[in-house]
Order: C-alpha cells, then structure tokens, then sequence
C-alpha cells in the first residue's frame, strides 16, 4: 500500500519538475496551475518526510534524497505507462490476413511493443509487417500492398482510403552541442556549417525543402543522407547541422550527449502522422489500431522527448481521436 499523501499526479508532478528545474514547465508538462505544482510536491514531500527539491534555488535542483527518489519514481511510472498503452483490447482473432506497413522513425521501442500487442490477438491470422521510410510505406499503400500503413502523411487524398492521424510532430533544429548559444543569432552561426540533408527521395527532406523555399533560404547541398542515424551522427561529430522532428530527435538518444535541439529560427511547421487503412477494410480494426498506436507513442516518445526538451509542451503531441464513442 502506498503511503497516504504519495499519489500518482504528484510523481508525475516530481518527475516533470526535476526534469525541468522549473514550475512553469512543470506545470505546461503536467497541464496543472504554477501554484497547484507547487502544492503537489509540497504534499509529496510532506508525505514522504523529506526534502526533495532544493526550493531556494534557480532552477530547482533536487536534494540528494530527491535524486534518490527520482530513480525510482522515473522506473514506476515508466511501468505504469507501459502498462496502460497495453490495456487496449483489440479483438483481431476473426481476422484471417494482416500486412502492415511502419515509419521506420519507431523501430527503437514501438514498433517491438506493438508486435506484441498484436500478436496476442493475431490467432488464426497470417501476419507480415514491414519498416520503412515514409514514402516507401506510402507507395505501398497506394498500390494497395498493405491493409494498414502508418507514415507521415502528404496531405493528399488517396481514393478509397482513410486516414487517422494519429501525431503532431514539429520540425525542430539540430545542431553540434555548444555550438549555438541560445540568445545568439542561430542563423549567423549555422552559416559556418552546411546543412546535413535527408536524401531527396524521402518524404520528410521534400518536406523540409518545401518549407526553405516559402521561407526563402537556400543552402549550399553538399551531404544527402538517407539515414537518420547517419545524419545525427554526423551532427555529433561537428561535421554540419540539421532539421529533423523531435520524434528523430528521441529516436538518436545514443547522441544526445553531442547534439543540441533547438526551435527553428523561422517559420515553424510540423508533420502529422497518421494510420492508412483501405476504405472497405472494416472501421473498427484501423480505429483500434490507431488508439493503440496513440498511447504507444504518448509513453515510449512524446513523454520522453518532453522531459528531455520541456518547450515542446503543446507542439509534439497526440492527436486525438475525432471519432464518437461506440
């Protein structure tokens, strides 16, 4: 049993603070007031019988038995969350053939969870699925390969399908850590560095080609990568600077310690993921699917890309779904 005054909104309330060192991004994370945070360590704390943050100092730093704490908290919530993405009851064991198609951007830690997932109610059913860029999962679905397909979409109508978007995922700027000060002119400083670019036949680098030319910057095109991995690791290494998603940003956590994200310093923009599913394929199967994915991402990505980068709050996030209940 739980100690009396340790709830589940005040750890969520602890981790969001210590991550951040700041009440108000605490409370843009948590969607609590700035003095209801406050509160609700001050509970916890109280609860507990022992200072967990350092509340004279700015930003917050948390008391030696806070970190203690934080461990621990970091590890129970992650299995609670965990084990909510997971409470979605789909009821697939009428079907008979299932292909579905994946951005690759969530073969870390999503796509092995709804592998899973699926295949506890896959029981009479021939299963394939496959990782992609966006414009290869795109293309297959537009040639009717997949029955499923979740990628990042074009915009486009595709006749005789429907699309469920499922994330809003901002376009954010990646550069070399310490290379640009954050008060500083971004733009002057990343003029002494080429763009690293997604190679021209992907999805998200049309995207972001597009958005250069309405803003009318244009960069010398020296490095195309198809990779992600490749591009961050070349931004690791000093070597230029990139435009990437925050979903990219989660996924290259091996760099972090060499990179650095920032907003763009221009017009923002975003992309949306979103779940494809053929018109005649039954609603209920693609909805499901999409609920699931919904959650999937909220605990394995947008959690843990907010803690990381707290003013993403409110720009990376899920979209829900616009559906009636049942």
């Amino acid at each position: 049993m739980l100690m009396k005054g340790v709830t589940l909104r005040g750890l969520e309330v602890f981790e969001a603070l210590a991550n951040t060192g700041s009440v108000a991004h605490a409370a843009r994370i948590t969607g609590l007031s700035q003095p209801a945070v406050s509160q609700q360590v001050r509970n916890l704390e109280t609860a507990l019988g022992s200072e967990l943050v350092d509340h004279g100092r700015r930003p917050m730093q948390l008391t030696p038995a806070g970190r203690g704490f934080l461990a621990r908290t970091e590890t129970v919530l992650s299995e609670l969350r965990l084990a909510q993405s997971e409470l979605t009851v789909m009821d697939l064991t009428h079907l008979r053939t299932l292909s579905i198609g994946l951005i690759d951007d969530f073969d870390n830690d999503l796509t092995p969870r709804l592998v899973t997932i699926l295949a506890d109610s896959l029981t009479r059913c021939r299963f394939k699925l496959i990782t992609a860029p966006s414009h290869e999962i795109y293309e297959a679905m537009q040639a009717r390969r997949l029955h499923i397909a979740v990628s990042a979409s074009t915009g486009e109508m595709l006749e005789g399908v429907i699309e469920y978007p499922l994330v809003r995922d901002p376009f954010i700027l990646v550069t070399p850590r310490g290379s640009v000060a954050e008060t500083s002119d971004i733009m002057g400083n990343l003029a002494r560095m080429p763009l690293l670019r997604y190679s021209r036949e992907q999805l998200i680098s049309r995207q972001i080609e597009a958005h250069l030319t309405r803003q009318k910057l244009a960069f010398e095109d020296r490095f195309q990568i198809g990779s992600h991995l490749a591009l961050m690791a070349m931004v690791a290494r000093r070597i230029g600077w990139a435009i990437t998603t925050p979903l990219g940003y989660v996924r290259a956590a091996r760099f972090h310690d060499e990179i650095e994200a920032h907003a763009l310093p221009m017009a923002a923009f975003a992309r949306t993921i979103s779940l494809f599913a053929g018109a005649d394929w039954a609603d209920r199967v693609p909805r499901d699917v999409a609920r699931t994915m919904r959650r999937l991402v909220q605990s394995q990505m947008i959690e843990p890309g907010i803690a990381r980068l707290p003013w993403l709050a409110g720009q990376l996030r899920v979209i829900e779904d616009q559906a009636q209940p049942d």
